[in-house]
């Protein structure tokens, strides 16, 4: 009897996709004013084209930022420095309309007991872990930010080796899955689109673009670097990829997967010259690749009073804590919040029919693990931000390549508060830590 099988399918983008561009600008505004002054309240959105990128959106700080400055050294950091590119970091306008953040919201943040600070709008935030890979993240995501993480170090320290890339790119992967155990079986389909400069192949010769096509033809010539990439590709990266990934991982690719490399046969025009990039447009691609569920708030350019940001991480914290303790094989906690009110409104968890046996031979359920989340974990946004040390400039890792699933660590960073150039240490992805596993084991009896 044949097994019963599923697809599932997510993607990544690069640092130098035009959405993945906006995020980062609106991250590196928001850790600028922080670094200044920790009580910072922003709300940052930026939108970047051809040529400009316009920072919109409510700031409330005792802070300066140089905007213009912070929105420059950004776009050079991604790579955009060439002006073939048509968007980079010298010649781009930068216009800011920052104004300052509504006293109707600062008034429902605000409390006089700081414990007590309300949530900055009201929402639901879902978190999500599962065991497909060893970060408690969903395999088909995790993949494609693999995968072009590495491109990007390719791109960066070992530009010989495929001496065309550019900062845009995408990936893709399918995963088949058992469909009773929900276990993933193999790579499907692989799909990897990346921007490239011109160029000619060195099957045609050391030829320019341009005389290569007065000599064999356009198509010809496309068609050639077309073959040159595909070919890096299935030689260079995914070996790599498939070196890194962890031992399970690896296993599934089997050989008999199915590459798709810049499909329409060509990626020269990218980054925000090719589409218009919009901070919180990849919300999936931040979260779990279109698993579990999202509630719609972004993160990116929004400080921690935002509980779209602070208690999305916090639900992250808690599913990934109860799956690597086996409580469940895979969860998904949903908290909600009104503005102004520091508890949760409502708090739910689905471990979709995978939650483990107790102690006493019991099955636990799942509302029963939402009625003690209460007990483990304070909820209010004053916690959750003392815990994460979420008032630090650490957003800026965090705009590409997903806010979950990252391997934590602490580092020095530069703060100006009070006047006083400083270094203090940082911790960065907090939330991935998983120092709740024992308590959760002693009060679900696992």
């Amino acid at each position: 009897m044949s097994r019963e099988t599923y697809l599932f399918t997510s993607e990544s983008v690069s640092e130098g996709h035009p959405d993945k561009v906006a995020d980062q600008i609106s991250d590196a505004i928001l850790d600028e004013f922080l670094r200044r002054d920790p009580e910072s309240k922003v709300a940052c959105e930026t939108f970047c084209t051809r040529g400009s990128v316009i920072v919109m959106g409510e700031v409330h700080s005792e802070a300066y930022v140089d905007i213009q400055k912070t929105v420059r050294s950004t776009i050079a950091r991604i790579g955009y420095t060439d002006s073939n590119y048509m968007f980079d970091s010298n010649s781009c306008g930068v216009l800011s309309a920052l104004n300052e953040q509504s006293s109707d919201i600062r008034q429902g943040v605000d409390r006089e007991d700081p414990d007590n600070q309300g949530a900055g709008d009201q929402g639901m935030m879902f978190g999500y872990a599962c065991t497909d890979t060893e970060e408690y993240m969903p395999l088909p995501l995790a993949l494609s930010h693999l995968t072009l993480r590495i491109l990007s170090d390719i791109r960066r320290n070992e530009p010989d080796l495929m001496p065309y890339l550019r900062p845009d790119a995408k990936c893709q992967y399918t995963v088949e899955y058992d469909a009773v155990t929900r276990e993933p079986l193999r790579i499907h389909t692989i799909v990897l689109s990346t921007q490239h400069d011109e160029f000619t192949a060195p099957s045609l010769g050391r030829l320019s673009y341009g005389d290569a096509c007065r000599k064999y033809g356009q198509e010809r010539v496309d068609e050639a670097m077309h073959e040159e990439i595909e070919r890096d590709i299935k030689e260079i990266l995914l070996p790599r990829v498939v070196a890194a990934a962890g031992r399970k991982e690896a296993a599934l690719f089997k050989g008999d997967w199915i590459l798709h490399v810049n499909p329409t046969g060509k990626f020269v025009i990218g980054g925000p010259a090719g589409d218009t990039g919009l901070t919180g447009r990849k919300i999936i691609v931040d979260t779990y690749g279109g698993r579990g569920a999202h509630g719609g708030g972004a993160f990116s350019g929004k400080d921690p009073s935002k509980v779209d940001r602070s208690a999305a991480y916090m639900a992250r914290y808690i599913a990934k804590n109860l799956v690597a303790a086996g409580a469940a094989r895979e969860i998904l906690v949903q908290l909600a919040y009104a503005i102004g009110v520091a508890e949760p409104v409502s708090v739910f968890v689905d471990t979709y029919g995978t939650a483990a046996k107790k102690a006493d031979g019991s099955r636990l359920s799942d509302s029963e693990i939402a009625s003690r989340i209460g007990d483990l974990f304070d909820l209010r946004p004053a916690a959750i931000i003392r815990k994460f040390s979420l008032k630090a400039p650490i957003y800026g890792p965090t705009a590409s390549y997903g806010h979950f699933g990252r391997k934590p660590y602490t580092a020095e960073v530069k703060t100006f508060a009070g006047g006083e150039e400083k270094t203090v240490p940082a911790r960065f992805f907090a939330w991935e830590e998983c120092d709740a596993v024992e308590e959760v084991k002693s009060i679900f009896g696992l």
